[in-house]
């Protein structure tokens, strides 16, 4: 089992940058698959970002691509998102997730991950 705890949110403009933070406890972290989601006011959770549990792989949805990137640190227990250009359509909670089965590919949906944090707020303003 692993616990998260994201942090880094924020209040930003728009064009501005954030970087958010995720660290996981337990000693088999790099035996995770990690994703980022965000869950604005009204909508969905929906995919933003996954990197495979070595890290050499990762994936975005099309709305943050060329945008944000995603890193892990396997020494640190500790998964990055990037956010670079940001927009006000960028708002919302942002969650980290944790996929104990699957290694690799580009997996988006939420029943994929098995463990969440609590979440972190990003707001852009216009």
């Amino acid at each position: 089992q692993v616990q998260l705890v994201e942090s880094g949110g924020g209040l930003v403009q728009a064009g501005g940058s954030l970087r958010l933070s995720c660290a996981a406890s337990g000693r088999t972290f790099s035996s995770y698959a990690m994703g980022w989601f965000r869950q604005a006011p009204g909508k969905e959770r929906e995919f933003v970002a996954r990197i495979s549990r070595s890290g050499a792989l990762s994936y975005y949805s099309d709305s943050v691509k060329g945008r944000f990137t995603i890193s892990r640190d396997n020494v640190k227990n500790m998964v990055y998102l990037q956010m670079y250009s940001l927009k006000p359509e960028d708002t919302a909670v942002y969650y980290c997730a944790a996929d104990a089965t699957r290694a690799s590919g580009n997996y988006y949906r939420s029943s994929d991950y098995d463990y969440w944090g609590q979440g972190t707020q990003v707001t852009v303003s216009s």
